[in-house]
């Protein structure tokens, strides 16, 4: 059997997909995701994406310390109370549990830090790799927001509409992360 398939949790043949396997067919997995664009589509009229969901959640929060700020059009238009709004926001709560009920039915276990990232960042702290993380993160959502889109929604979404803009986009967030891997993780 190849290491792949222990990984997974399978025998190495086919592409079946078992809950307690440690990692899906990235095949399968594709095409259900792929699917779920199906309802978006036909019940809601919108496609999938996440960031959107941070501008709902935190403009409805900060709504509650200052209520002046639903007066801001942009986000009065994402703390509406509307399908959109809402199914990205339980799309990304969705995501969250998902891995977590994977991770405890399949059994997978990691360490909180990785060796790679022990060696990229000169420490084993898992603060120090939560803190990157989460700035690199917030980073990358406010990126998203200026494009107007997030990586799932140009790259899921843009692409199965086969919209220019979301190709470009998709083909320059490759380029940007195999040049930022070179130029980081170099001294790995």
């Amino acid at each position: 059997m190849s290491e792949i398939a222990q990984a997974r949790g399978g025998s190495g043949s086919g592409f079946a997909c078992s809950l307690k396997a440690k990692a899906w067919s990235p095949y399968v997995a594709g095409i259900l995701i792929g699917l779920l664009q199906v309802p978006a589509f036909l019940l809601i009229e919108t496609a999938l994406g996440a960031s959107s969901s941070y501008v709902t959640v935190g403009g409805i929060a900060a709504s509650w310390i200052d209520p002046a700020v639903t007066n801001i059009d942009y986000v009065a238009k994402h703390i509406a109370a509307t399908g959109k709004n809402w199914w990205q926001v339980a799309l990304v709560i969705g995501v969250a549990i998902g891995a977590f009920l994977s991770m405890r039915i399949s059994g997978a276990r990691r360490q909180p830090i990785s060796p790679i990232w022990s060696r990229a960042l000169g420490t084993a702290s898992p603060g120090v790799r939560y803190a990157v993380a989460f700035g690199a993160g917030f980073v990358m959502l406010f990126g998203a927001r200026i494009a107007d889109g997030c990586t799932s929604g140009h790259g899921l979404s843009g692409m199965a509409q086969l919209a220019v803009s979301s190709t470009v986009a998709v083909a320059a967030m490759f380029a940007g992360g195999i040049a930022t891997a070179l130029l980081l993780l170099r001294r790995i």
